[in-house]
């Protein structure tokens, strides 16, 4: 864990041992998400499809959506 000082002009610098495990490197983008007293910086993914494919996978048995869709045909 790092600590890092906020610049006066609100500014932050990211340690290099966080920058070379996450491969970020000038001009890359970062996502800020606030959850609670805490702030998470996220790379902003190139391409949200590939990042987000097959995510879902598992996450619901098929008799359920063979049900769910049966349902749209009503």
């Amino acid at each position: 864990m790092s600590t890092v000082k906020l610049s006066s002009k609100n500014q932050i610098v990211i340690p290099g041992e966080a920058r070379q495990k996450l491969n970020l490197k000038a001009g890359d983008r970062l996502k800020v998400l606030i959850r609670g007293d805490s702030i998470c910086l996220v790379k902003e993914p190139e391409n949200y499809v590939e990042k987000l494919y097959g995510s879902g996978k598992g996450t619901y048995d098929d008799h359920y959506l063979v049900a769910e869709r049966e349902s749209w045909e009503k």
